[in-house]
């Protein structure tokens, strides 16, 4: 009897069991249960991002991955500002070059490409999808400049196709705009030179990637000199997170006001 209520005590000491915590405010798709999203849908985020990467050497002082994890992170910052979006995951699989050819990208270890064919039918069916659900705006942004015209492609069609609907799909050019030579500009304002500041890999793109993630950034290897033999173009030795977030800021800035008057009704 005494081991019985010392049980009963212990048990009323530690109070009521404690229910699963109900899932965190996130505006990433892939973080929600469906029935999150229906609800979301629901409550007026009927805007859905498409954030397009890929897949691509950057250098040996960047990692592969640089394109998906910025347009994931910054597609993040723009829904979340906007305040009735979410954010589809990243496409990670884009056109890179002819993988049986000896130019560009596709010539570095670790580079992934698929054919313009394949890219605007994951693309398409990724809208469609989107349509289904109940969105009403499809936001298409791109993060490599190689397949602009291609997400520019995708949007034209489909509006063309859904014209008697309500539902649009928005390519934002200001997106990957905004990254190049605004971006440029700020860079030089800031005592960097072109041959710095570099088209692929230099400190443009590095110092975004240190704003956004530094762990995708080998620190033993940003001191090296760069070398276009090693797929660097521009120098990346200035490169800094400060410098980052300023590209950083001009980006998502450009894109949310973008975003809002394609989708104004």
């Amino acid at each position: 009897m005494r081991c019985l209520l010392a049980f009963v005590l212990a048990a009323l000491a530690l109070g009521p069991a404690v229910p699963a915590r109900a899932a965190e405010a996130t505006v990433f798709l892939e973080d929600m249960t469906w029935t999150e999203v229906r609800d979301a849908i629901a409550a007026g985020r009927t805007t859905v991002v498409v954030p397009v990467g890929g897949t691509e050497q950057s250098g040996p002082h960047m990692a592969l991955g640089k394109h998906n994890v910025r347009a994931h992170v910054l597609a993040g910052r723009i829904a979340t500002q906007l305040g009735n979006a979410l954010v589809a995951p990243v496409l990670a699989y884009v056109p890179e070059g002819d993988v049986a050819g000896a130019g560009g990208h596709i010539r570095f270890a670790g580079t992934i490409s698929v054919t313009p064919e394949a890219f605007r039918g994951v693309l398409e069916g990724a809208a469609r999808s989107f349509r289904r659900a109940g969105f009403r705006d499809v936001v298409l942004i791109g993060d490599h400049g190689g397949y602009q015209s291609e997400l520019a492609a995708v949007a034209a069609k489909l509006n063309r196709e859904w014209a008697a609907t309500p539902v649009r799909v928005h390519f934002i050019a200001e997106y990957y705009r905004a990254g190049t030579e605004p971006y440029a500009a700020v860079l030089r304002q800031r005592g960097l030179t072109a041959a710095q500041i570099g088209t692929h890999a230099g400190s443009a793109d590095t110092s975004l990637m240190l704003a956004v993630d530094p762990r995708l950034v080998r620190a033993d290897r940003l001191a090296e000199p760069p070398a276009a033999a090693d797929g660097t173009y521009g120098d990346p030795r200035p490169s800094t997170a400060a410098l980052g977030q300023a590209g950083v800021d001009l980006i998502v800035a450009a894109s949310v006001n973008a975003i809002r008057r394609a989708t104004v009704r």
